[in-house]
């Protein structure tokens, strides 16, 4: 595994993110290796969800939607 340092970094997010890491039981060193890969993580989630929507749109171009107010509305009504 690589070794990462970070200069100059401020105060006051240091300060936050202990507070983190002793909220969830880690140490700081652990918060900042969970924050940097749920982050990575998450941007690649997003980046797959957008495309799976793009192909969704794509699957079912020329197709008429529902109006998910109108559904939405006729279940509150039931």
């Amino acid at each position: 595994m690589g070794t990462l340092t970070i200069r100059n970094l401020d105060d006051r997010v240091i300060d936050k993110l202990k507070a983190q890491a002793q909220a969830n039981q880690r140490s700081l060193e652990g918060e900042v290796r969970h924050v940097l890969a749920d982050h990575t993580d998450r941007r690649s989630r997003m980046a797959e969800f957008r495309e799976r929507t793009k192909w969704l749109a794509s699957a079912t171009a020329g197709t008429p939607q529902s109006d998910s107010v109108t559904l939405l509305r006729a279940d509150r009504d039931r």
